[in-house]
Protein backbone atom coordinates (compact mmCIF):
# COMPACT_ATOMS: atom_id res chain seq x y z
CA UNK A 1 0.00 0.00 0.00
CA UNK A 2 1.71 3.55 -0.94
CA UNK A 3 1.34 6.01 1.68
CA UNK A 4 -0.41 9.29 0.68
CA UNK A 5 0.58 13.01 1.55
CA UNK A 6 -1.89 15.36 2.31
CA UNK A 7 0.57 18.77 2.94
CA UNK A 8 1.96 20.57 -0.12
CA UNK A 9 5.22 22.32 1.56
CA UNK A 10 6.03 24.79 -1.48
CA UNK A 11 4.31 25.65 -4.77
CA UNK A 12 6.62 27.03 -7.53
CA UNK A 13 5.36 27.45 -11.04
CA UNK A 14 4.65 23.60 -11.81
CA UNK A 15 6.94 22.14 -9.07
CA UNK A 16 5.69 21.32 -5.98
CA UNK A 17 7.44 20.06 -2.82
CA UNK A 18 6.53 17.63 -0.39
CA UNK A 19 7.92 15.63 2.63
CA UNK A 20 8.31 12.11 1.64
CA UNK A 21 10.49 8.80 2.40
CA UNK A 22 10.78 5.89 0.36
CA UNK A 23 10.68 7.61 -2.96
CA UNK A 24 12.55 7.40 -5.92
CA UNK A 25 14.47 9.87 -8.47
CA UNK A 26 12.35 9.94 -11.58
CA UNK A 27 8.94 8.46 -9.86
CA UNK A 28 5.52 9.00 -10.53
CA UNK A 29 2.70 10.23 -8.56
CA UNK A 30 -0.48 11.29 -8.94
CA UNK A 31 -1.74 14.90 -7.52
CA UNK A 32 -5.47 15.11 -6.68
CA UNK A 33 -6.52 18.41 -7.26
CA UNK A 34 -10.07 20.29 -7.14
CA UNK A 35 -9.59 20.17 -11.11
CA UNK A 36 -9.36 16.59 -11.07
CA UNK A 37 -5.72 14.14 -11.02
CA UNK A 38 -2.88 14.84 -12.87
CA UNK A 39 0.70 13.05 -13.05
CA UNK A 40 3.55 14.34 -11.80
CA UNK A 41 7.65 13.38 -11.31
CA UNK A 42 10.17 13.31 -8.81
CA UNK A 43 12.82 15.79 -10.95
CA UNK A 44 14.32 16.41 -6.97
CA UNK A 45 15.46 14.58 -3.93
CA UNK A 46 16.81 16.77 -0.64
CA UNK A 47 17.23 15.25 2.82
CA UNK A 48 13.37 13.99 2.77
CA UNK A 49 12.11 16.67 0.80
CA UNK A 50 10.56 15.72 -2.39
CA UNK A 51 10.36 18.05 -5.82
CA UNK A 52 7.79 17.04 -8.23
CA UNK A 53 7.19 18.41 -11.88
CA UNK A 54 3.21 18.56 -12.17
CA UNK A 55 2.42 17.26 -15.63
CA UNK A 56 -0.95 20.17 -15.59
CA UNK A 57 1.17 22.70 -14.12
CA UNK A 58 0.65 24.67 -10.41
CA UNK A 59 -3.02 26.37 -11.16
CA UNK A 60 -5.15 25.07 -9.19
CA UNK A 61 -3.50 23.34 -6.91
CA UNK A 62 -3.45 24.00 -2.85
CA UNK A 63 -1.10 23.24 0.11
CA UNK A 64 -3.78 20.68 1.12
CA UNK A 65 -4.02 18.52 -2.12
CA UNK A 66 -3.09 14.73 -1.83
CA UNK A 67 -0.21 13.22 -3.29
CA UNK A 68 0.04 9.53 -4.09
CA UNK A 69 3.28 8.04 -5.14
CA UNK A 70 3.09 5.34 -7.64
CA UNK A 71 5.99 3.35 -7.10
CA UNK A 72 7.32 3.11 -9.93
CA UNK A 73 8.97 6.17 -13.32
CA UNK A 74 7.07 6.52 -16.55
CA UNK A 75 6.36 4.12 -18.90
CA UNK A 76 4.80 3.42 -21.82
CA UNK A 77 2.84 0.33 -23.35
CA UNK A 78 4.99 -1.62 -26.34
CA UNK A 79 3.29 -3.09 -29.17
CA UNK A 80 2.92 -3.43 -32.71
CA UNK A 81 -0.16 -1.17 -31.98
CA UNK A 82 1.93 1.87 -31.74
CA UNK A 83 2.26 1.76 -35.46
CA UNK A 84 0.45 4.28 -37.22
CA UNK A 85 -0.74 6.59 -34.27
CA UNK A 86 0.29 9.66 -32.41
CA UNK A 87 0.88 10.26 -28.75
CA UNK A 88 1.84 13.13 -26.39
CA UNK A 89 4.97 13.36 -24.59
CA UNK A 90 3.19 11.46 -21.58
CA UNK A 91 2.28 8.36 -24.43
CA UNK A 92 -1.78 9.41 -24.26
CA UNK A 93 -3.02 9.46 -27.70
CA UNK A 94 -3.58 12.37 -30.01
CA UNK A 95 -5.00 11.09 -32.71
CA UNK A 96 -8.10 9.97 -30.78
CA UNK A 97 -7.48 6.27 -30.78
CA UNK A 98 -7.72 3.51 -27.98
CA UNK A 99 -5.44 4.06 -25.04
CA UNK A 100 -2.44 2.12 -24.85
CA UNK A 101 -2.20 0.30 -21.47
CA UNK A 102 -0.79 -3.69 -22.41
CA UNK A 103 3.00 -4.61 -22.07
CA UNK A 104 4.16 -1.43 -20.31
CA UNK A 105 8.25 -0.44 -20.41
CA UNK A 106 9.70 1.78 -18.78
CA UNK A 107 11.41 5.17 -20.14
CA UNK A 108 14.95 6.60 -19.71
CA UNK A 109 16.98 3.49 -19.21
CA UNK A 110 20.45 3.42 -19.38
CA UNK A 111 22.26 3.24 -23.03
CA UNK A 112 22.98 -0.70 -25.11
CA UNK A 113 25.38 -2.75 -23.53
CA UNK A 114 28.50 -1.66 -24.84
CA UNK A 115 29.84 -5.73 -25.72
CA UNK A 116 26.76 -5.82 -28.06
CA UNK A 117 27.03 -3.20 -30.27
CA UNK A 118 28.54 -3.75 -34.03
CA UNK A 119 30.85 -1.30 -36.08
CA UNK A 120 28.80 1.03 -38.17
CA UNK A 121 28.44 -0.70 -41.63
CA UNK A 122 25.11 -0.47 -43.29
CA UNK A 123 23.97 3.23 -45.39
CA UNK A 124 20.71 4.05 -44.78
CA UNK A 125 19.06 5.59 -48.22
CA UNK A 126 16.98 8.49 -48.07
CA UNK A 127 17.07 9.77 -51.83
CA UNK A 128 18.29 13.38 -51.25
CA UNK A 129 21.76 13.67 -53.13
CA UNK A 130 23.13 15.81 -50.54
CA UNK A 131 22.61 13.33 -48.11
CA UNK A 132 23.49 9.64 -50.15
CA UNK A 133 25.99 11.10 -52.40
CA UNK A 134 28.37 13.58 -50.53
CA UNK A 135 27.48 12.96 -46.26
CA UNK A 136 26.50 9.50 -46.73
CA UNK A 137 23.75 8.37 -43.26
CA UNK A 138 25.16 5.34 -41.65
CA UNK A 139 22.68 3.03 -39.53
CA UNK A 140 23.14 3.33 -35.79
CA UNK A 141 24.75 7.10 -36.25
CA UNK A 142 24.03 10.38 -34.10
CA UNK A 143 24.09 13.22 -36.08
CA UNK A 144 22.22 16.72 -35.35
CA UNK A 145 20.56 18.95 -38.15
CA UNK A 146 22.28 22.74 -37.17
CA UNK A 147 20.17 25.48 -38.61
CA UNK A 148 18.13 28.23 -37.72
CA UNK A 149 14.49 29.24 -37.09
CA UNK A 150 12.85 30.19 -40.39
CA UNK A 151 14.90 27.05 -42.59
CA UNK A 152 12.62 24.38 -43.66
CA UNK A 153 14.04 21.67 -41.40
CA UNK A 154 10.82 20.02 -40.53
CA UNK A 155 10.32 19.72 -44.37
CA UNK A 156 13.32 17.95 -44.59
CA UNK A 157 12.86 15.42 -41.56
CA UNK A 158 9.08 14.57 -43.67
CA UNK A 159 10.79 14.06 -46.55
CA UNK A 160 13.50 11.47 -44.83
CA UNK A 161 10.84 9.85 -42.85
CA UNK A 162 8.94 9.40 -45.90
CA UNK A 163 11.88 8.44 -48.28
CA UNK A 164 14.74 6.59 -46.12
CA UNK A 165 14.75 2.86 -46.30
CA UNK A 166 14.01 2.06 -42.86
CA UNK A 167 11.62 -0.47 -41.37
CA UNK A 168 10.23 2.17 -38.69
CA UNK A 169 10.07 5.53 -37.98
CA UNK A 170 9.78 7.22 -34.61
CA UNK A 171 8.93 11.04 -34.73
CA UNK A 172 9.85 12.99 -31.20
CA UNK A 173 8.23 16.54 -31.60
CA UNK A 174 9.18 19.20 -28.92
CA UNK A 175 8.04 22.43 -28.11
CA UNK A 176 6.19 22.14 -31.66
CA UNK A 177 3.98 24.89 -33.22
CA UNK A 178 0.36 23.25 -33.67
CA UNK A 179 0.86 24.22 -37.48
CA UNK A 180 3.70 21.84 -37.71
CA UNK A 181 2.33 19.07 -36.07
CA UNK A 182 -0.35 19.04 -38.41
CA UNK A 183 2.23 19.81 -40.84
CA UNK A 184 4.27 16.17 -39.70
CA UNK A 185 0.76 14.71 -39.54
CA UNK A 186 -0.65 15.52 -43.09
CA UNK A 187 2.40 15.02 -45.02
CA UNK A 188 2.78 11.71 -43.72
CA UNK A 189 -0.79 11.00 -44.67
CA UNK A 190 -0.43 11.59 -47.58
CA UNK A 191 2.77 10.32 -48.40
CA UNK A 192 1.64 7.07 -47.47
CA UNK A 193 4.42 6.88 -44.60
CA UNK A 194 2.55 7.03 -41.19
CA UNK A 195 1.95 3.21 -41.57
CA UNK A 196 5.28 2.67 -40.55
CA UNK A 197 5.87 6.06 -37.78
CA UNK A 198 5.04 6.20 -34.41
CA UNK A 199 4.75 9.98 -33.45
CA UNK A 200 5.35 11.42 -29.78
CA UNK A 201 4.57 15.06 -30.16
CA UNK A 202 4.72 17.82 -27.39
CA UNK A 203 3.32 20.91 -28.66
CA UNK A 204 4.49 24.18 -27.03
CA UNK A 205 1.10 24.94 -25.43
CA UNK A 206 1.69 21.44 -23.29
CA UNK A 207 3.32 20.57 -20.24
CA UNK A 208 6.71 21.58 -19.93
CA UNK A 209 7.70 18.02 -18.33
CA UNK A 210 6.61 15.92 -21.56
CA UNK A 211 9.05 17.60 -23.64
CA UNK A 212 11.34 16.12 -21.21
CA UNK A 213 10.02 12.88 -22.03
CA UNK A 214 10.03 13.02 -25.75
CA UNK A 215 13.40 11.89 -26.06
CA UNK A 216 13.68 8.91 -23.77
CA UNK A 217 9.79 7.85 -24.54
CA UNK A 218 10.88 7.69 -28.08
CA UNK A 219 14.31 5.92 -27.55
CA UNK A 220 12.78 3.69 -24.92
CA UNK A 221 10.06 2.22 -27.91
CA UNK A 222 13.04 2.16 -30.79
CA UNK A 223 15.02 0.38 -28.42
CA UNK A 224 12.29 -2.35 -28.27
CA UNK A 225 12.33 -2.54 -31.51
CA UNK A 226 15.60 -2.63 -32.22
CA UNK A 227 15.73 -5.72 -30.63
CA UNK A 228 13.13 -7.20 -32.27
CA UNK A 229 15.27 -6.83 -35.55
CA UNK A 230 13.69 -3.62 -37.12
CA UNK A 231 16.34 -0.82 -38.22
CA UNK A 232 14.65 2.30 -36.33
CA UNK A 233 15.24 5.92 -37.83
CA UNK A 234 14.45 8.18 -34.90
CA UNK A 235 13.80 11.83 -35.86
CA UNK A 236 13.70 14.33 -33.07
CA UNK A 237 13.06 17.96 -33.65
CA UNK A 238 14.17 20.43 -31.39
CA UNK A 239 16.97 19.45 -28.98
CA UNK A 240 17.54 23.20 -28.78
CA UNK A 241 13.35 22.92 -27.27
CA UNK A 242 14.29 19.78 -25.01
CA UNK A 243 17.50 21.90 -23.75
CA UNK A 244 15.41 25.13 -22.81
CA UNK A 245 12.80 23.09 -20.92
CA UNK A 246 15.37 21.89 -19.05
CA UNK A 247 16.21 25.32 -18.19
CA UNK A 248 13.58 26.49 -17.63
CA UNK A 249 12.86 23.48 -14.74
CA UNK A 250 16.46 24.79 -13.09
CA UNK A 251 15.60 27.81 -12.77
CA UNK A 252 12.31 26.82 -10.88
CA UNK A 253 14.02 25.01 -9.08
CA UNK A 254 16.90 27.70 -7.94
CA UNK A 255 19.87 25.65 -9.55
CA UNK A 256 23.00 27.28 -9.84
CA UNK A 257 23.16 28.60 -13.36
CA UNK A 258 25.97 27.34 -16.01
CA UNK A 259 26.79 28.73 -19.67
CA UNK A 260 23.90 31.29 -20.36
CA UNK A 261 21.56 29.89 -17.55
CA UNK A 262 21.41 25.96 -19.08
CA UNK A 263 22.22 23.93 -16.10
CA UNK A 264 25.57 22.56 -15.95
CA UNK A 265 24.88 19.22 -16.98
CA UNK A 266 23.39 20.16 -20.02
CA UNK A 267 26.50 17.99 -22.15
CA UNK A 268 25.43 15.18 -20.03
CA UNK A 269 21.81 15.31 -20.40
CA UNK A 270 22.12 15.70 -24.26
CA UNK A 271 24.44 12.72 -24.55
CA UNK A 272 22.91 10.31 -22.42
CA UNK A 273 20.03 10.52 -25.09
CA UNK A 274 22.15 10.91 -28.43
CA UNK A 275 24.28 8.00 -27.28
CA UNK A 276 21.33 5.68 -27.37
CA UNK A 277 21.92 5.05 -30.97
CA UNK A 278 23.82 1.45 -31.40
CA UNK A 279 23.53 -1.08 -34.43
CA UNK A 280 23.08 -4.55 -31.74
CA UNK A 281 24.77 -7.88 -32.44
CA UNK A 282 22.47 -10.30 -34.44
CA UNK A 283 19.51 -7.62 -34.55
CA UNK A 284 18.40 -4.39 -34.96
CA UNK A 285 19.75 -0.66 -35.29
CA UNK A 286 18.67 2.77 -33.75
CA UNK A 287 19.70 5.62 -35.83
CA UNK A 288 19.28 9.38 -34.56
CA UNK A 289 18.70 12.62 -36.55
CA UNK A 290 17.98 15.51 -34.09
CA UNK A 291 17.21 19.15 -35.17
CA UNK A 292 19.47 21.65 -33.34
CA UNK A 293 18.57 25.20 -34.14
CA UNK A 294 20.60 27.66 -33.36
CA UNK A 295 20.10 31.24 -31.74
CA UNK A 296 21.81 33.78 -33.50
CA UNK A 297 23.00 31.34 -36.00
CA UNK A 298 25.85 30.92 -33.43
CA UNK A 299 27.05 27.56 -33.36
CA UNK A 300 29.20 28.26 -29.61
CA UNK A 301 25.94 28.55 -28.09
CA UNK A 302 25.77 25.68 -25.12
CA UNK A 303 23.23 23.67 -27.01
CA UNK A 304 24.97 23.36 -30.41
CA UNK A 305 28.47 23.86 -28.86
CA UNK A 306 27.60 20.81 -26.50
CA UNK A 307 26.11 18.54 -29.09
CA UNK A 308 29.02 18.95 -31.71
CA UNK A 309 31.10 17.12 -29.03
CA UNK A 310 28.90 13.84 -28.95
CA UNK A 311 27.47 13.21 -32.50
CA UNK A 312 29.47 12.07 -35.77
CA UNK A 313 28.89 14.94 -37.72
CA UNK A 314 26.38 17.47 -38.82
CA UNK A 315 24.30 17.98 -41.55
CA UNK A 316 24.34 22.26 -41.98
CA UNK A 317 21.00 23.75 -43.91
CA UNK A 318 21.09 27.21 -44.77
CA UNK A 319 19.13 29.12 -47.07
CA UNK A 320 16.81 25.59 -47.75
CA UNK A 321 20.08 23.68 -48.74
CA UNK A 322 22.41 21.29 -47.31
CA UNK A 323 25.80 22.87 -47.22
CA UNK A 324 28.39 21.21 -49.11
CA UNK A 325 31.09 22.97 -46.78
CA UNK A 326 30.51 21.98 -42.61
CA UNK A 327 28.42 19.53 -43.55
CA UNK A 328 30.26 16.16 -42.26
CA UNK A 329 29.22 12.31 -41.70
CA UNK A 330 31.94 11.47 -39.76
CA UNK A 331 30.87 7.83 -40.31
CA UNK A 332 30.89 7.73 -44.31
CA UNK A 333 33.79 6.18 -45.11
CA UNK A 334 32.29 3.52 -43.72
CA UNK A 335 30.12 2.36 -46.21
CA UNK A 336 30.51 4.64 -49.27
CA UNK A 337 33.53 2.21 -51.07
CA UNK A 338 30.90 -0.40 -51.04
CA UNK A 339 28.30 1.43 -53.05
CA UNK A 340 29.60 1.65 -56.37
CA UNK A 341 33.72 2.55 -57.29
CA UNK A 342 33.19 6.23 -58.34
CA UNK A 343 31.32 7.30 -55.55
CA UNK A 344 34.41 8.61 -53.22
CA UNK A 345 36.26 9.95 -56.65
CA UNK A 346 33.12 11.84 -58.34
CA UNK A 347 32.27 13.07 -54.29
CA UNK A 348 35.67 14.30 -54.03
CA UNK A 349 35.82 15.92 -57.06
CA UNK A 350 32.23 17.07 -57.19
CA UNK A 351 33.35 19.48 -53.83
CA UNK A 352 36.52 20.71 -55.05
CA UNK A 353 35.03 22.36 -58.75
CA UNK A 354 32.16 23.36 -56.14
CA UNK A 355 34.65 25.47 -54.08
CA UNK A 356 36.50 26.52 -57.00
CA UNK A 357 33.02 27.90 -58.66
CA UNK A 358 32.26 29.78 -55.00
CA UNK A 359 35.81 31.82 -56.08
CA UNK A 360 34.75 32.79 -59.32
CA UNK A 361 31.42 33.82 -57.87
CA UNK A 362 33.63 36.09 -55.55
CA UNK A 363 35.41 37.66 -58.54
CA UNK A 364 32.23 37.81 -60.27
CA UNK A 365 30.58 40.14 -57.65
CA UNK A 366 33.98 41.73 -56.96
CA UNK A 367 33.93 42.70 -60.61
CA UNK A 368 36.91 41.13 -62.02
CA UNK A 369 37.43 40.07 -65.22
CA UNK A 370 35.96 36.58 -65.97
CA UNK A 371 38.15 33.81 -67.62
CA UNK A 372 36.76 30.97 -69.72
CA UNK A 373 37.39 28.72 -67.00
CA UNK A 374 35.30 31.26 -64.56
CA UNK A 375 32.32 30.46 -66.90
CA UNK A 376 32.84 26.77 -67.09
CA UNK A 377 32.27 26.97 -62.89
CA UNK A 378 29.51 29.53 -62.88
CA UNK A 379 27.66 26.96 -65.30
CA UNK A 380 28.50 24.03 -63.21
CA UNK A 381 27.80 25.59 -60.08
CA UNK A 382 24.26 26.57 -61.03
CA UNK A 383 23.47 23.17 -62.34
CA UNK A 384 25.12 22.10 -59.16
CA UNK A 385 22.95 23.71 -57.06
CA UNK A 386 19.42 23.25 -58.94
CA UNK A 387 20.28 19.73 -59.65
CA UNK A 388 22.11 18.25 -56.50
CA UNK A 389 21.62 20.41 -53.42
CA UNK A 390 17.34 20.57 -54.14
CA UNK A 391 15.89 18.84 -50.97
CA UNK A 392 12.74 17.64 -52.70
CA UNK A 393 14.49 15.31 -55.26
CA UNK A 394 14.23 11.62 -54.43
CA UNK A 395 16.34 9.87 -56.60
CA UNK A 396 18.26 6.88 -55.65
CA UNK A 397 22.08 6.76 -54.76
CA UNK A 398 22.94 5.57 -58.88
CA UNK A 399 20.72 8.10 -60.44
CA UNK A 400 22.33 10.96 -58.47
CA UNK A 401 25.91 9.36 -59.23
CA UNK A 402 24.98 9.49 -62.89
CA UNK A 403 23.69 13.00 -62.53
CA UNK A 404 26.79 14.06 -61.23
CA UNK A 405 28.77 12.76 -64.47
CA UNK A 406 26.12 14.30 -66.59
CA UNK A 407 26.51 17.96 -64.82
CA UNK A 408 30.65 17.08 -65.28
CA UNK A 409 30.40 16.56 -69.04
CA UNK A 410 27.99 19.72 -69.76
CA UNK A 411 30.74 22.00 -68.09
CA UNK A 412 34.07 20.78 -68.50
CA UNK A 413 36.04 18.51 -71.04
CA UNK A 414 36.95 15.19 -69.03
CA UNK A 415 40.92 16.51 -68.68
CA UNK A 416 39.26 19.63 -66.46
CA UNK A 417 37.64 17.09 -63.91
CA UNK A 418 40.72 15.62 -62.41
CA UNK A 419 39.00 12.34 -62.12
CA UNK A 420 41.07 9.23 -62.45
CA UNK A 421 41.07 8.27 -66.17
CA UNK A 422 39.64 4.39 -65.86
CA UNK A 423 36.66 6.30 -64.29
CA UNK A 424 36.17 8.51 -66.67
CA UNK A 425 36.40 5.49 -69.78
CA UNK A 426 33.24 3.96 -67.88
CA UNK A 427 31.53 6.77 -66.25
CA UNK A 428 31.50 9.74 -68.63
CA UNK A 429 28.27 9.96 -70.67
CA UNK A 430 28.66 9.08 -74.47
CA UNK A 431 27.77 12.05 -76.65
CA UNK A 432 24.88 11.40 -79.50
Amino acid sequence: MRKVYSKIETIAGNVISVKADGVSYGELAEVSTSFGKSLAEVIKLDHGMVSLQVFAGGRGISTGDEIRFLGHPMKVSFSENLTGRIFNGSGIPRDKGPELTENMISIGGPSFNPAKRVIPRNMIRTGIPMIDLFNTLVESQKLPIFSVSGEPYNELLARIAMQAEVDLIILGGMGLKYDDYLFFKDTLEEGGALSRTIMFVHTASDPTVECLMVPDISLAVAEKFALQGKKVLVLLTDMTNFADAMKEIAITQEQVPSNRGYPGDLYSQLASRYEKAVDIEGSGSITILGVTTMPGDDVTHPVPDNTGYITEGQYYLKNGRIEPFGSLSRLKQQVNDKTREDHRALMDGMIKLYAAYKDSLEKQSMGFQMSAWDDKLLKYGHMFESVMMDLTVNIPLEKALDEGWRILSECFDPSETGMKSSLIEKFWPKKG
